[in-house]
């Protein structure tokens, strides 16, 4: 064997030493450089509520946060996060910080298979994080990226909007 054919073999079978803090847990994984994010949250850390959809950021199933910010973990390689703050659903279930989302969507049926339902959440929250009072235009402009093939979107938009209006007089009080 040359060693032109050993240096490619080494290179296939390198890894990536990143560090994260996931749902708040300091995390280390050794990884592919090319691994996705999602392929390193389901498959290194076992965090399986971020599913993997489309694998082109299409659909909006692989959502997490990113340094606070809704990122598409199939787009993004692992080492592109290291250093950085990730929460996962269940991350923000665990926080309760999606609590109020999570029970408005059971309530109104906004949710049927779940297959999408982890992604809608993770970016109903980021634009609840973002804009206290959105019209339902804004709603629907939101969840433009994210793929839901069995409820519609009538009831998930009505969940977020509720929440919403509930989270703007409970800031009232």
């Amino acid at each position: 064997m040359s060693g032109f054919e050993e240096t490619i073999l080494d290179e296939a079978d390198e890894t990536v030493r990143v560090r994260f803090v996931v749902n708040g847990r300091k995390v280390a994984c050794e990884v592919a450089p090319r691994e996705t994010l999602v392929d390193c949250l389901r498959g290194e850390l076992e965090l399986t509520g971020t599913h993997v959809g489309c694998e082109m950021g299409a659909c909006g199933a692989c959502l997490v946060q990113v340094d606070g910010r809704a990122v598409h973990s199939c787009l993004m390689f692992a080492v592109q996060a290291d250093g950085a703050r990730i929460d996962t659903i269940e991350g923000l279930t665990e926080s309760g910080a999606i609590a109020d989302l999570q029970a408005e969507f059971h309530r109104r049926n906004a949710l049927q298979c779940g297959f999408c339902t982890p992604g809608m959440l993770v970016n109903a929250h980021e634009l609840l994080s973002q804009m206290a009072q959105p019209s339902r235009e804004a709603i629907r402009d939101a969840l433009s990226g994210n793929y839901c093939r069995c409820t519609g979107y009538e009831a998930i938009v009505d969940a977020i909007d509720a929440v919403a209006k509930a989270r703007s007089v409970g800031d009232a009080r």
